[in-house]
């Protein structure tokens, strides 16, 4: 499981052929090692009730 304190970013689920012309970073295929600073978590539930989390190293 790829978790903030092991620096791993996780593949993006159900992610499949890049676009050439897209200059993004997107890890397509499996975790990869990467320094991690910062961190969003969404969450979005029933009745308009979210939640996002941001975090930062120290």
């Amino acid at each position: 499981m790829c978790k903030v304190r092991d620096q791993m970013v996780p593949p993006t689920p159900n992610f499949g052929k890049p676009d050439p012309g897209a200059e993004l970073d997107i890890v397509h295929t499996i975790a990869r090692k990467q320094r991690i600073a910062h961190v969003l978590s969404n969450s979005f539930g029933f009745g308009g009730h979210n939640v996002t989390l941001a975090l930062g190293a120290v």
